[in-house]
């Protein structure tokens, strides 16, 4: 259905719904948004721009390809929303094979339907399942995993926590990163950041929250760093230019955070 976009609530992406909830297609402003019958935005195109990461958050979970020495080949999804993340990662790391777990069958065929997800069996893994399970069970290693899930309530679930977060770690590569989208407002945010410090500690960085409430945590799977600020400073110009995505004024929130670092930016507590 059809409807304007409401901007209050923070968004999400990757939800999981409660069986009652509804997938409704809105568009306003040339921007299409997903929502599981609420005002919550799960993921939002804007039409004219369909390969473009509309929303902030999506934008900061990318940032581990600025810090990364190698670009990823190997890459995890947990959720898939709108397919905005996926989209974008297929079509600037075109040498990755893309896996992505969605829970809800609807959301996969919204995503194809109404938001331009590629069909590529070469190279993107679709399942069908939870997140959770799925993390329980696999044995692959993935040099990235992302991970965005929620139900219709903007409730994480078992997609937080010390066992989910031990199982990212476990099948993350030598050197890969972890990256989540944790919204900060929302009852559970202070154990669950607890949970990831728990598992992550000495090798996670928090990104400064979002104005729409989304705070970004990465992680890596070993000691990584210390990075120049000059350097990524550079990567992310020449990033703006080869990958059209610019991420200077996170990176400028980043430094204002890592002031009295000496110039490095480091993974810590």
């Amino acid at each position: 259905m059809l409807s304007p976009l409401a901007p209050e609530p923070p968004v999400t992406s990757a939800i999981s719904p409660v069986a009652a909830s509804s997938i409704d297609i809105r568009e306003s402003d040339g921007v299409r948004t997903l929502h599981f019958g609420s005002e919550w935005v799960q993921g939002a195109m804007r039409v004219a721009r369909p390969w473009t990461l509309e929303l902030e958050y999506t934008r900061a979970m990318i940032f581990p390809l600025i810090l990364c020495e190698e670009t990823p080949t190997r890459i995890l999804l947990i959720g898939l929303g709108a397919a905005s993340l996926l989209k974008y990662l297929y079509r600037h790391c075109p040498h990755a094979h893309l896996t992505v777990v969605e829970i809800d069958p609807r959301v996969v065929r919204a995503a194809r339907q109404f938001f331009r997800m590629p069909e590529d069996s070469g190279r993107i893994t679709v399942v069908e399942g939870d997140g959770a399970d799925f993390m329980d069970h696999v044995g692959e290693i993935y040099d990235l995993i992302l991970v965005d899930g929620f139900d219709a309530r903007a409730r994480a679930g078992r997609l937080q926590g010390e066992r989910f977060y031990r199982n990212c770690g476990r099948v993350l590569s030598a050197h890969g990163f972890l990256c989540a989208n944790f919204l900060t407002r929302q009852r559970g945010y202070r154990a669950a950041l607890t949970a990831w410090s728990a598992i992550f500690s000495g090798r996670s960085l928090r990104f400064p929250t979002l104005d729409s409430g989304n705070g970004v945590v990465l992680a890596s799977a070993g000691p990584q760093g210390p990075w120049s600020l000059a350097e990524l400073r550079a990567r992310i110009l020449a990033w703006k230019k080869d990958h059209a995505l610019d991420l200077g004024h996170l990176f400028a929130r980043i430094e204002q955070l890592q002031s009295g670092s000496g110039g490095m930016l480091r993974l810590g507590p």
